[in-house]
């Protein structure tokens, strides 16, 4: 048993001194939730603790511990799941000693997983494979569920920015189940029960089908954040403190967000980023990658307006307005006066523009956009935007 704080600090140092020693980017302890047919068929799993580029030590005790159980980890692999045993939890409590004692509220939170899993097992037994500790050795395509769940939640929880991690095989990797409440059922299950199920009164109410849960089933957000129907954010998805996502018309899909506080009545489609003060109006739509933008993520800038039932299907910068019912694309041709096009390559110096008609994707990630039709010829204008848009603060 480790019994100082300095010699934990060698120990970590011993461990990761060992030839071909490789420190994990993500690693974590989760719960598996299995399927009701199938033992190795995982459904879900559930994180109380993720690390993200962080926390070292406490990944080396985890490797050490699990050495001392036989198991070698290997991290020539993208990614590594093991099933864990009471052995592996004790010996990692051992090396953790130091530091019981201070386990609590944000701290050493690592620590404070292996002592609430030490007290389950002694309390209750597990199944087995029902806890797993898993690693991230390089972010590649996922290939596990509980890889897969791990990258989610990092996004989610803002340890990774958006766009930024491998989620080539997510879809590949995650089961569609049912879900009951936060338990996911295995459809197959309920196919093959149906009849028994049913006569018995005993068919799950089901809240929705999908291979990705719901954001508020993994994580809580912050203080100022609100969420009015829990259907409309999938877990993947990563909202900035101050964000309302209001019923009706919103939605905000995974690897999908805000970078500060946005009013969200309208959908933001995968891969699409709304900074922040911005407002994405009733019925709105960002196009995600694989909704018409030749799979060009979209960005919309700081302080920009999206009108009610409009389409913005290129990355717009900062203070920009689409009028309501406008569809914005790459290919949409836009008239701009001469007047207006200087005020705009006033506010955009390195665009340089020329011209009276221009595609949408030549206005791309331009500030200070005002986009609108004229009422009486049709033709979609662009203006050099003089509003400021404004949320209000007492709702962020």
């Amino acid at each position: 048993m480790i019994r100082t704080t300095d010699e934990f600090k060698t120990l970590v140092e011993e461990i990761q001194a060992q030839p071909n020693y490789k420190n994990p980017i993500a690693f974590g302890i989760c719960r598996i939730d299995a399927s009701q047919l199938d033992n190795e068929k995982v459904l879900q799993a559930t994180y109380p603790v993720i690390n993200w580029n962080e926390n070292f030590g406490s990944a080396a005790i985890f490797i050490a511990a699990l050495k001392s159980c036989g198991i070698e980890v290997d991290n020539t692999q993208s990614e590594v799941s093991v099933n864990i045993t009471f052995d592996f939890v004790k010996n990692a409590i051992d090396s953790f000693n130091p530091y019981l004692a201070e386990a609590v509220g944000d701290a050493h939170r690592n620590v404070q997983v292996i002592i609430q899993l030490f007290q389950l097992l002694l309390d209750d037994g597990m199944k087995e494979g029902e806890f797993r500790v898993v690693f991230l050795f390089e972010d590649a395509a996922c290939v596990s569920v509980e890889a897969t769940y791990l990258k989610l939640y990092a996004l989610s929880q803002a340890k990774a920015e958006l766009r930024t991690l491998n989620l080539n095989g997510a879809f590949g990797a995650l089961p569609n189940v049912a879900w009951h409440g936060n338990t996911p059922i295995d459809l197959d299950y309920l196919r093959i029960n149906e009849i028994e199920l049913k006569l018995r009164n005993e068919y799950p109410e089901i809240d929705f089908v999908d291979k990705f849960p719901r954001f508020l089933q993994h994580i809580i957000p912050a203080d100022n954040t609100r969420i009015l129907e829990t259907a409309k954010v999938r877990f993947g998805a990563q909202l900035h403190a101050g964000t309302t996502v209001m019923p009706g018309a919103s939605y905000i899909n995974f690897n999908a967000g805000t970078t500060g506080s946005v009013m969200v009545e309208g959908r933001i489609s995968s891969s699409a980023i709304v900074g922040a003060g911005s407002d994405v109006g009733g019925g709105a739509s960002i196009l995600g990658v694989l909704s018409g933008t030749d799979g060009n993520p979209i960005s919309v800038g700081q302080n920009t307006l999206l009108g009610a039932n409009s389409t913005c299907g290129i990355p717009l910068g900062d203070a920009c307005i689409i009028d309501a019912g406008l569809a914005v694309l790459e290919g949409t041709k836009l008239s701009i006066s001469t007047d207006q096009l200087e005020k705009i390559n006033i506010a955009n110096p390195e665009a340089n523009l020329t011209g009276d008609t221009f595609k949408g994707k030549e206005l791309s990630s331009l500030n200070g956009l005002h986009f609108r039709q004229d009422s009486i010829s049709g033709k979609m204008i662009v203006l050099r935007s003089t509003r400021e848009i404004k949320l209000n603060a007492d709702l962020h």
